[in-house]
């Protein structure tokens, strides 16, 4: 029996591009992006479309940026989907290879930020788990100097894009995956944790502050109340465009009242 037509709509780069237009994406901005592909609709090109399209948005003076987050690059002991038996520990702390950001694959965010890991040009954050991506004149800014005891804080791109008044593209994604959240948890820290241990060559502990994405969606509807975000259609999917400066002041305010035991 054939495989059902897909039941669209069609995509192209160059709707995608009309679309983010009118969205308000502007020429020359510094945009963040998190996408969820398969909420677009059909696309032709897939992903490479996807980022041409916002290169088309974005013109020869703008700047993307994408987390391409390795969360799978920590011990093992500490894993849970899924875990792995104790007696492979050991094996897996000695063998894994360590993070490089010019080769080391993104997980766990999608399609789209590894096909701008990969593109020509783009520039990549050092940190082994926490990193971004950036393609544009602004890039190099963005990601030098993502310190490896501070995921998501001051000395990340996400300071660095707070700095460069960049934007926020939820482009088919959730407010759960909203990362610019996490910057104003390390402003309003609530509590400590140990995010490596002594191990192999190669391995550092480290000490960071606790962080978890648990209510984001909460506190993106609470934000999306209170200040100017954008909302529209891009392809089928529901799109938000914000300040990421003022989602970060929100939730520096949210998070000590709504999460205060860091649930």
């Amino acid at each position: 029996m054939p495989a059902p037509e897909p039941t669209g709509p069609l995509v192209t780069r160059a709707s995608l591009a009309t679309d983010l237009r009118a969205l308000g994406v502007e020429p020359g901005e510094t945009l963040l992006v998190h996408t969820s592909l398969s909420s677009l609709g059909w696309v032709n090109g897939g992903p490479v479309a996807v980022v041409l399209a916002l290169l088309d948005a974005l013109g020869p003076d703008g700047t993307l940026a994408v987390p391409t987050q390795t969360g799978d690059l920590t011990d093992p002991e500490g894993w849970g989907n899924p875990p792995v038996p104790r007696d492979w520990w050991e094996t897996v702390r000695a063998t894994m290879p360590g993070y490089d950001p010019a080769t080391t694959p993104s997980r766990g965010v999608g399609v789209l930020p590894e096909t701008v890991r990969i593109w020509p040009g783009a520039l990549r954050s050092a940190h082994p788990h926490t990193s971004f991506a950036a393609l544009g004149p602004r890039a190099a800014r963005i990601v030098d100097g993502h310190a490896p005891d501070c995921r998501l804080g001051e000395r990340s791109p996400l300071a660095r894009l707070e700095e460069l008044g960049a934007r926020v593209l939820l482009l088919g994604a959730g407010y759960d995956a909203c990362t610019s959240f996490h910057l104003a948890e390390y402003r309003v820290p609530f509590q400590l944790e140990d995010a490596g241990r002594p191990g192999p060559a190669g391995w550092h502990p480290v000490t960071e502050v606790a962080i978890t994405a648990d209510r984001f969606d909460e506190l993106g509807a609470d934000f999306e109340r209170d200040s100017p975000v954008v909302r529209g259609r891009v392809g089928a999917a529901d799109t938000r465009l914000f300040s990421l400066a003022d989602a970060v002041a929100y939730a520096q305010k949210w998070l000590p009242a709504h999460r205060p035991q860091n649930e």
